[in-house]
């Protein structure tokens, strides 16, 4: 048994029971807002939920109010050993959790027998649903049972997925959202078992039943019914499995849904319905309206030439005739005409396209809203006591549930939203009532001075929406009755005119040119407790008025289906007072559910999305601010926080701290007052602080607690060391001096050693200075016992030198400066280190450019210092040909032969005679060399025959190849230009194996023009090159100077 913070055994032993250590916040934060040091801080407050929202810490506290965030994933804290581990237990004992509400609830109703109520909230997406799942299902795994209530646990399980399916909807932000508020009783006996159940609905948004917003969905059962029921079932409705079939479901273009199973749901649901005890009657009525809904909607409507209206689609009515168990030209009738009733006289009038549109679809949105109504109040028929002394409220005790949509601001708000952010302002103003009057409440139980609490009253605003005459819902209900042409404009301006002056009311015509800019015409802005939100006016008559016609109701009144007979009853077509609009409906069940939890003990839990995306371990900042400020959590807190952050019982308060004061440890033997003030002094409290009542001490500030907290961890262990100190303590001392004893013995030898090693080591230091003295004297005689040390050390220290400072490639000259004695080696080693590079790099040398270098070296014999344009070729690449295997003619080709051309290029060849320029081609094979014109060979230079080549050593291209004048064979030697005269030289005089045979000169050159005769050509520098035929007969060649830079 447990009560109050302590546990109690069997003999009667007290254990007194506290909450888990505080040393972890700095990780996952604190698990009471209200100790929170910087609770006006919104910053603190959402970094607190972040941090613990980071280690799965879900929940969090705000004084007795749980504040939930939705995981989005299965954390594994929902098991029976879960709660059997919050069963029973204090409140703020172990860490915060759904279960340790529901239990203090429950221990609350059954010590302090007084009703106690639940109150969830917060935005769809946020878990509330699940919240009362777990919830109900604590109660009905942990309360005592037996067979009548195990049955009864059962009926409160299973109305969870009916009502999901008939209420709830696919929403663009929640696959599985409440699109009603439900206020559930769980009735309790004398013993604490449940023994019955009641459950309330409120303002089911039946405008979904017609239109869904894009990406969104009807209400489930429909697409349950289409997916799950066999062939039969939708043959016997008329039935297609596709929902796209169905105008009702088409809006939203959102049929399938990834993380639901239709099919699965279908079957819980007809399980549900089958354990709560409908029959398969009522099974089959309740799923006739839901198919005639379907059949309803896809009814369409035509215009005739005089503006009559006719219904096109027969087979749907006729179908939905059957379904409901009425007349069908009846009901035809009544779908395209309305029913007057004036002075007594009842006068018939065809209904307009669009009167018939609207007509349909509300009778489409009664039907299923009635229904809904219906099947609550079937499940609060199987829910009610069986037994007649619990049916009286004196002999039972209630927990109640209320699961009720959180402030919505979307960015098209109307009618519904106007309705649930109404809703959200008077459980506002409860919640701040009941906070302030609880906290003063246990004030003066303990005899603490009471404060008055500034805080934000919105009953300004609840007046401004609810005030009789002056409020919003007057003048809509004005403007709905008055006569004439009235519409939502009008209603616009007609809250202008009376609500102009009004703080909290804003319209683009009353507001300042920066808020115009973001109101349209048709919106006016309330300023709820909670912030902004601007509401559309188009709608909110028809909404308000919902008025079905009377003729409808009279066809539904003669159903043979026992579900529509009860849910249109005959005394609406007889009373001829007008129903109350669904604002005041609203009002009026929104004032009754005030006053049910105004008798009650309330609790609270807050619910909070994380991100969007549904995404667990994500956490959007930006909108878990914007829910906390519009459930209101900040002023939760500062209302909570106006008095003391901490208050513990005196026997609570004294067990866990008193090993912090001398006084009151191991045990304290005067009163818990006493004791409690004594510890207090010592800890240093100041009297700003605390207070002391007659049962509590209330701490005002968290950084107190923390301290307190902080000094008691400290102070762990040494009370765990003052425990081991008096056994330990000869043990120790004795085990100190054996060791005092063996480490002097070990210091002795050791220092020993070291002074010895010392010693020895000065010696050979010294030893080693004498022999590099002695060395150094007589480095300059021949190597002896006096300087061998020190020349060993000179070559060494030279060696080791040299290995760090090497040439590192065959460019690289450098090398270090022997000392005299190394001088013959380093010359070796220098040889061989560049032998070593070298070949190093001539392995690296791919074969072409082998082949290339082979060239170039060549030139470089040749040419180096002995022709102007040799420098400027150094750099160019020698090719394999400078002609095109396309430029060589074939047929000169066939006339070589086997003979391939290892080079070619083009050459001017000048005459003997006249020395007039020719445009050849000059080709080189392995053994001769051919002068080519076009297709004909001109010339054979053999290269046995040859007798030299001449060039001059200006930067012309002439070249002058020298053959034997005796032989008839040849025309004498060859006069050509090339401009790659160097390239052409090299490769001919390798072939030829004539480099020696190469001639520069200077001057002029002399060559043979036929047998015995001889020509002359001269070189002179110029401006530009130049060949012409200068006097006596001599060939003039002009050549720029080249610079060799």
């Amino acid at each position: 048994m447990r009560y109050q913070g302590r546990e109690v055994d069997i003999e009667g032993r007290v254990r007194l029971v506290m909450e888990s250590a505080l040393t972890a916040r700095d990780r996952v934060g604190v698990q009471d807002f209200v100790l929170l040091e910087n609770h006006n801080s919104e910053a603190a407050f959402i970094e607190n939920l972040r941090r613990r929202f980071r280690e799965n810490l879900i929940y969090t506290y705000i004084g007795s109010v749980l504040v939930s965030v939705n995981p989005y994933k299965e954390l594994g804290i929902y098991s029976k050993q879960q709660m059997e581990r919050y069963r029973g237990v204090s409140f703020y004992e172990i860490s915060p959790h759904i279960y340790a509400l529901s239990d203090n609830t429950y221990r609350a109703m059954r010590t302090e027998r007084k009703d106690q109520c639940i109150l969830i909230s917060g935005e769809s997406g946020a878990g509330k649903t699940e919240a009362s799942k777990k919830i109900l299902l604590y109660y009905a795994v942990t309360c005592p049972t037996n067979d009548r209530m195990a049955s009864l646990r059962d009926c409160l399980l299973q109305s969870n997925p009916v009502l999901e399916a008939f209420g709830n909807a696919k929403t663009f932000r929640n696959d599985n959202s409440s699109r009603f508020g439900k206020y559930m009783d769980i009735q309790f006996d004398f013993r604490g078992a449940p023994v019955g159940g009641h459950i309330l609905n409120y303002l089911l948004e039946k405008s979904r039943v017609v239109h869904q917003n894009q990406g969104e969905r009807n209400f489930h059962i429909f697409y349950q019914l289409l997916d799950g029921a066999d062939n039969d079932l939708l043959l016997s409705l008329d039935l297609e499995r596709n929902p796209q079939k169905y105008q009702y479901l088409v809006k939203g273009n959102c049929p399938r849904l990834s993380s639901v199973s239709d099919k699965n749901n279908w079957k819980a649901v007809m399980t549900a319905l089958s354990v709560i005890g409908f029959t398969e009657e009522e099974v089959q009525s309740l799923l006739n309206i839901i198919a005639g809904v379907l059949h309803l909607g896809n009814a369409q409507f035509g215009e005739g030439e005089e503006g009559e209206t006719y219904i096109t689609t027969e087979p749907q009515i006729n179908n939905l005739a059957k379904l409901l168990a009425v007349d069908g030209c009846a009901l035809g009738e009544a779908l395209t005409h309305k029913k007057l009733t004036a002075k007594g006289e009842e006068m018939v009038s065809a209904l307009s396209f669009e009167q018939a549109v609207s007509s349909r679809d509300t009778l489409a949105k009664a039907m299923y809203s009635r229904t809904f109504t219906w099947l609550v109040e079937k499940i609060n028929q199987s829910l009610a006591p069986k037994d007649e002394l619990h049916r009286s409220t004196k002999s039972s005790m209630v927990i109640g549930l209320l699961d009720i949509y959180g402030f919505e601001v979307l960015h098209h708000n109307s009618f519904e939203q106007f309705c649930i952010n109404y809703c959200n302002e008077k459980l506002q103003q409860l919640f701040i009532e009941l906070t302030l009057k609880s906290e003063q409440e246990e004030y003066e139980t303990e005899g603490i001075a009471w404060e008055t609490v500034k805080y934000f009253d919105n009953k300004i605003i609840c007046d401004l929406i609810e005030e009789k005459h002056k409020g919003i819902i007057s003048i809509l209900n004005e403007e709905c009755l008055r006569p004439g042409e009235t519409c939502d404009v009008s209603f616009l301006e007609k809250l202008e005119d009376t609500l102009g002056n009004h703080p909290h009311f804003v319209t683009h015509k009353l507001a300042n040119g920066k808020t115009r800019r973001v109101m349209s015409r048709e919106e006016f802005r309330l300023l709820h407790y909670a912030g902004e939100v601007n509401y559309n006016v188009n709608g909110f008559l028809d909404k308000n008025n919902d008025l079905l016609n009377r003729n409808l109701i009279e066809v539904m009144c003669q159903s043979d289906n026992q579900i529509v007979r009860q849910c249109f009853c005959r005394e609406e077509v007889v009373d001829q007072k007008r129903p109350e609009m669904a604002a005041t409906q609203f009002k009026n069940s929104l004032m009754k559910l005030m006053e049910i939890l105004m008798s009650k003990e309330p609790s609270y839990v807050r619910c909070i999305k994380p991100n969007e995306a549904k995404q667990p371990g994500t956490f959007d900042e930006v909108l878990v601010r914007h829910q906390v400020k519009y459930l209101g959590l900040m002023e939760n807190l500062r209302v909570r926080r106006a008095g003391f952050a901490y208050r513990r019982r005196f026997e609570a308060f004294l067990q866990r701290y008193k090993p912090l004061c001398p006084d009151t440890w191991p045990n304290w033997r005067g009163s818990l007052a006493d004791g409690v003030s004594t510890l207090v002094n010592h800890l240093g409290y100041k009297p700003e602080e605390y207070k002391l009542g007659r049962s509590k001490i209330f701490i005002c500030f968290p950084k107190t607690l923390f301290n307190t907290e902080d000094a008691l961890e400290a102070k762990k262990p040494d009370i765990a060391l003052a425990l081991q100190t008096s056994w330990r303590g000869y043990r120790e001392r004795s085990k100190y001096q054996r060791i005092r004893h063996a480490v002097i013995v070990i210091q002795s030898a050791w220092r020993g050693m070291k002074g010895r090693r010392k010693a020895r080591r000065r010696r050979q230091a010294a030893d080693l200075i004498r022999s590099l003295i002695k060395g150094f004297i007589y480095r300059h005689e021949e190597y002896c016992p006096e300087n061998a040390y020190f020349l060993d050390h000179v070559r060494c220290s030279f060696l080791k030198s040299l290995r760090k400072n090497l040439p590192k490639s065959v460019l690289d000259k450098s090398w270090p400066i022997p000392p005299p004695l190394c001088i013959e080696a380093s010359e070796h080693l220098r040889r061989l280190q560049m032998r070593n590079m070298v070949a190093t790099y001539c392995k690296r040398v791919q074969p072409e450019w082998k082949k290339q270098m082979q060239l170039k070296v060549t030139a470089s014999e040749i040419f180096k210092d002995q022709k102007d344009s040799y420098p400027q070729s150094v750099g160019r690449l020698f090719l394999d040909s400078r002609l095109e295997r396309e430029q060589i003619n074939l047929k000169v080709a066939q006339t070589l032969g086997n003979d391939k051309v290892q080079y070619g290029v083009p050459v001017i060849k000048y005459d003997r005679r006249g020395f007039k320029p020719r445009p050849r081609q000059l080709l080189l094979t392995n053994t001769f060399a051919v002068l080519v014109d076009r297709t004909k060979i001109k010339q054979r230079f053999d290269y046995a025959a040859l007798r030299g080549i001449s060039l001059s050593s200006l930067s012309d291209g002439m070249v002058v190849l020298h053959m034997p004048s005796e032989d008839n064979k040849q025309k004498g030697d060859a006069v050509l230009q090339c401009s790659h005269a160097i390239e052409l030289v090299t490769k001919l005089s390798l072939m030829a194996k004539k480099v020696n045979y190469v001639n520069i000169s200077p001057g002029s050159i002399r060559f043979a023009v036929a047998r015995g005769k001889e020509g002359i050509i001269d070189f002179i520098r110029g401006s530009e090159v130049k060949v012409a035929k200068g006097k006596r007969g001599h060939l003039l060649v002009t050549a720029p100077q080249i610079n060799s830079t």
